[in-house]
C-alpha cells in the first residue's frame, strides 16, 4: 500500500526544528529580557529601568564610542575585503591556500585577539621595545590609557579591522564567485578597463552580498566588548561593557536588560538603512 504525501505537510515538517530553534534561543531569551527591563517586582510595568539607562554617567559616552568605532571600522574593513578579494580574482592557482590565510583570525575569539594586541602596545609590549631599541622613546609610553585616548582608540580600531575583516571578506568572495563571466567578458570586448569593469559591472552585481554583508558586520560590531575591554578595560566604555558592567558589577539585570534592548534597537535600525539604502531588485536576484 503507496501512502501519499501531502507536500504542504512535508514542508511545515522540514522547516519545524528551525522555528522550534528559533523559538527556544531567540524568541523566549528576547520576551524575558524585554520583560525584566519593563517590570518590576512589586510595582508591575515601569519605565524606571530605561531611566537609570539613560540617566548612566556612562550611556551617552559609551554610546558616542560604539557609534564612532561601527562607524570607523564597517567601511574600512568593507574595503578591505573588496580590495583583497579583487586580488583573490587575479591569483592564477592557489586561491584556497590564501583564503585560508586570510581567514586564519576567524579561529580566533574576541578576546584572544584582544590579548594579543595588548601584548604588542602594552607598556612593555613589542612596540615599545622597538620605539626604545630606535632610540625613539626612552620609557615605555602607555599607549592604552585614557592620557592617550586616540591612541586608545587607533589600538582597538586595529584590533577590530585585524580580527573581523575576515567574515566579510568570506562573504564578499561568496558573492563574487557567483557573478558569471560573461559579464567581465563583455566589457572587455568593449573596452572597459579594469576599475570601470569593477565599477560598472562588479559593484553593482555584488549589491546583494554587500548589503548582507554590511548587516552582519555592523550588528557585530554594536556588540563589540571583549576586545575593548582587554585594551582599555573601562577607560573606553561601550555599550555592551556598560550592560556587562550593570549586570555584573552591580548585580541589576533590569538595566542590563534595558541596555541590550537598546542595542538590538539600534541593530534593527541599521539593518533597516542597509535595506533601504541598497535595495536590491527582485530581477537582480534571479
Amino acid at each position: 500500500m503507496k501512502i501519499k504525501r501531502n507536500p504542504e505537510i512535508v514542508a511545515y515538517g522540514l522547516i519545524a526544528p528551525s522555528v522550534i530553534f528559533l523559538l527556544l534561543l531567540f524568541v523566549w531569551p528576547l520576551a524575558e529580557t524585554a520583560l525584566m527591563a519593563f517590570y518590576q517586582p512589586g510595582q508591575g510595568w515601569t519605565a524606571i529601568h530605561l531611566q537609570k539607562m539613560v540617566r548612566d554617567l556612562n550611556f551617552t559616552v559609551s554610546l558616542k564610542n560604539t557609534l564612532i568605532l561601527v562607524a570607523a571600522v564597517v567601511p574600512v574593513q568593507m574595503a578591505i575585503a573588496l580590495g583583497m578579494a579583487s586580488l583573490l580574482e587575479r591569483v592564477p592557482r592557489g586561491r584556497s591556500a590564501f583564503l585560508y590565510l586570510w581567514t586564519i583570525c576567524l579561529g580566533i575569539s574576541d578576546l584572544a585577539a584582544g590579548l594579543a594586541w595588548l601584548a604588542i602596545l602594552g607598556d612593555r609590549g613589542y612596540f615599545n621595545t622597538l620605539l626604545n631599541m630606535a632610540g625613539i622613546a626612552d620609557n615605555p609610553v602607555n599607549w592604552l590609557s585614557h592620557q592617550h585616548p586616540l591612541a586608545l582608540f587607533i589600538a582597538i580600531f586595529m584590533a577590530e579591522v585585524w580580527r573581523a575583516t575576515a567574515i566579510v571578506l568570506v562573504i564578499v568572495v561568496a558573492g563574487w564567485q557567483l557573478i558569471p563571466r560573461e559579464y567581465k567578458e563583455a566589457a572587455e570586448v568593449f573596452g572597459a578597463k579594469p576599475w570601470q569593469r569593477f565599477t560598472r559591472v562588479t559593484l553593482p552585481l555584488l549589491k546583494p552580498t554587500i548589503q548582507s554583508a554590511l548587516i552582519l558586520r555592523t550588528v557585530l560590531a554594536f556588540e563589540v566588548f571583549a576586545v575593548v575591554y582587554a585594551l582599555a578595560g573601562r577607560d573606553f566604555p561601550v555599550l555592551v561593557g556598560e550592560a556587562y558592567n550593570w549586570q555584573g558589577a552591580y548585580q541589576n539585570t533590569h538595566v542590563a536588560s534595558a541596555y541590550a534592548l537598546f542595542i538590538l534597537l539600534i541593530s534593527i535600525a541599521a539593518t533597516f538603512v542597509y535595506l533601504k539604502a541598497l535595495k536590491v531588485r527582485r530581477e537582480t536576484l534571479s
